[in-house]
């Protein structure tokens, strides 16, 4: 593993990258998966294998720097989908790590992101810390359960579920929050890119397909993904609401119902324009202008807040109106009691009827607060003790990765829990400018443009939006076709405007669970869903060219670059023939290969797996919210209100519709639970 960073990065501590990469691969992935990845070393070491593979008889050990990079270059490129998957599995990881771990000192610094001109930020924190405190429990190792009561159990905190409690609380009900994650307020908020995915993020941080081909984002804290998120709040377009409405019988969504929740939501989390536009942002809206595209300002949900990147890593100045400022503390002073570090395994049954959860606690140190080992010296196993709650309502807002895990583990998951899974496939395109842009600074994401918001020709529609990111979460992003090349897109950081375009799916995916009980993640694009991306490519190219991109990047393996022959900052044309080569860009754009481990594809959406509508054949959830099992057949005081719900994918940041249709659920919660009272 360390000379497999060192192949990678070659001005990396390897030894120290090879053992935070096994502590980060143990913790987070399935067993399954880390025995695939041993085996890829096994392979990287075979001298037969390599000799078939690169032309050498050596194990990767004892071959050369240059030797090294052939044989991982094959890997990358290698039409057998376990080489392309194992390659970016490492590649992946072992770049991160190596721009975002700690400096070896001693120092929180990582000395390879300060020589990129990387300064991390230190805003201020907040002058009155959020309202809103866990629930102090007995956490010591004993074999007797914790037991817990309430009206209505809610799992998991973040934006399904923190309107939910809020909603309930609000109406007299007894509320208890149970969370995965963490509770992290503003003082205690990571300060660092790699303690910030480790403390706030699912499986922290290593998420991902299980082919590894797409990386997924995803947050687990006491506030969820409105902790680290960017804050970008945009509707679901008006025509798949409406075919929301129509096809799948989810009747209000389309009028005055679904303008009125959404408005008090807007009111809630204080939505509002951006102030202003950093340089990654702004060549958005120079570019669309240049093209005659639409595009506007974001509206989000912080305020008073523009130079600082730091969101990503929850929000020290409490300026983002996440969950811990604003549902989660309107629940909590209603009564509402939240327990962090629980993670729900199953439901409670009595008969047909839900009556609670059972989960695992933490167990920690009640002098440190720090988790207690199962294992002496072992990181990666912590005790845990048994949780009982019990509720008449138990609502599930996990998210639409674990949301289904807890039905499916429990025996009663409808046919369609699980499928239908919705990712938003993010492709990337970089403009590398003349000026500085540096991407970590400032509003995440200040603009858009919604110009092929509606689907055509064959593609679905998506908004093009920036992608700022530190500089793990950038060595990451970037191919790498080589050591040399990789490092020095790194150097040129600081002048990278990153661009993504959000798609609708073309394509589907299901969760299912693993012997182990874990979370397995697959997915598959279709012919819709490659030629979106392939648009979306294409769009994201021309608004860069029309913005005054020196050069435009495209992620993929292999890269696909183009110099538009600009100097100095001009915005006029390029070079004689560029017009020409820049048809032939956007030609190999329009071919793409977007098979597995090819074409780069992000996530940071997750939707869809216990899906609402009318029909019970394929929707795990009917048109108010109650979850259905086997049969079709409603589960009594059993709910879903986080993005599992969705039915198809929506082309935009989920954030606002999430909470809309808590709304939603919320309201048949309340009814049903006064009817039960």
């Amino acid at each position: 593993m360390a000379i497999l960073a060192e192949a990678f990065v070659p001005a990396a501590d390897g030894q120290q990258l090879a053992a935070l990469a096994t502590e980060a691969l143990v913790r987070a992935a399935d067993p399954a998966q880390v025995a695939q990845l041993r085996l890829v070393l096994r392979l990287l070491e075979n001298p037969v294998a390599n000799l078939l593979t690169a032309g050498r008889l050596r194990g990767l050990a004892s071959m050369s720097p240059a030797d090294r990079e052939r044989l991982l270059l094959r890997w990358a490129r290698s039409p057998l989908g376990l080489r392309r998957s194992g390659f970016q599995a490492f590649r992946k990881l072992l770049s991160f790590l190596a721009y975002a771990a700690p400096g070896t000192d001693g120092s929180a610094r990582n000395p390879l992101a300060t020589s990129l001109g990387y300064m991390p930020d230190a805003p201020p924190t907040a002058a009155a810390p959020a309202a809103v405190r866990p629930l102090d429990l007995d956490r010591s190792a004993n074999d007797d359960p914790v037991t817990l009561e309430a009206d209505v159990i809610v799992v998991g905190s973040g934006a399904g579920g923190g309107v939910v409690a809020a909603e309930l609380a609000a109406a007299g009900r007894s509320v208890l929050v149970l969370e995965a994650g963490p509770f992290v307020d503003e003082t205690t908020m990571p300060r660092t890119e790699m303690e910030a995915f480790s403390r706030l993020y699912l499986n922290h941080g290593v998420l991902s397909t299980w082919d590894a081909s797409i990386s997924l984002l995803a947050g687990s804290a006491v506030g969820g993904g409105t902790v680290v998120n960017w804050m970008t709040c945009i509707d679901i377009p008006a025509p798949i609401r409406r075919e929301w409405a129509a096809d799948h019988g989810l009747a209000g969504l389309d009028g005055a119902e679904w303008d009125a929740d959404r408005a008090a939501i807007e009111l809630e989390i204080g939505v509002a324009d951006c102030e202003t536009a950093p340089p990654k942002d702004a060549a958005i809206l120079r570019g669309a202008a240049a093209l005659g595209w639409e595009a506007a300002p974001i509206r989000r949900n912080g305020a008073g807040c523009a130079d600082c990147g730091s969101c990503p890593f929850g929000c020290t100045r409490g300026t983002k109106q996440s969950g811990i400022r604003a549902h989660l503390a309107t629940a909590s002073a209603a009564g509402a009691r939240i327990v962090d570090r629980v993670r729900v395994t199953r439901l409670v049954l009595d008969q047909d009827r839900v009556v609670g959860v059972e989960g695992n606690l933490l167990v920690t140190d009640p002098a440190t607060g720090l988790p207690v080992l199962a294992a002496p010296g072992d990181p990666t196993a912590a005790r845990v003790r048994r949780l009982v709650a019990r509720a008449q309502q138990v609502v599930l807002a996990a998210g639409a990765l674990r949301t289904p895990a807890i039905v499916q583990a429990s025996g009663v998951a409808h046919p369609a829990a699980g499928r239908h899974l919705r990712l938003h496939p993010v492709p990337v395109v970089a403009a590398r400018m003349a000026e500085p842009v540096d991407m970590w600074r400032g509003i995440m994401q200040a603009a858009r443009s919604a110009e092929f918001m509606a689907p055509g020709g064959g593609r679905h529609g998506y908004v093009i939006e920036s992608a700022p990111g530190h500089p793990g979460l950038l060595a990451l992003a970037l191919p790498w076709d080589g050591a040399a090349d990789h490092a020095e897109l790194m150097t040129a950081g600081r002048f990278l405007a990153p661009i993504v375009a959000v798609t609708r799916d073309g394509g589907a995916g299901r969760t299912t669970l693993t012997r182990a009980g874990r979370v397995r993640i697959d997915y598959r694009l279709d012919a819709t869903g490659v030629a979106t991306l392939r648009h979306a490519l294409g769009s994201m190219a021309r608004l860069a060219r029309a913005a005054g991109a020196v050069e435009i990047l495209a992620a993929a393996t292999p890269i696909i670059r183009h110099d538009t022959g600009r100097t100095g900052g001009a915005r006029g044309a390029g070079g004689a023939g560029e017009a020409a080569r820049f048809e032939a860009f956007l030609e190999r754009l329009a071919a793409m290969d977007f098979g597995p481990n090819r074409g780069t594809v992000f996530s940071a959406h997750q939707m869809g797996t216990l899906r609402m509508g009318a029909s019970a054949a394929d929707h795990a959830a009917d048109p108010g919210g109650r979850v259905r099992g086997p049969g079709g057949r409603v589960i009594p005081g059993l709910y879903v209100a986080d993005s599992s719900t969705f039915p198809t994918g929506i082309g935009v940041n989920p954030m606002l519709a999430v909470m809309t249709m808590a709304k939603r659920v919320a309201r048949m919660v309340r009814a049903e639970g006064r009817a039960s009272g």
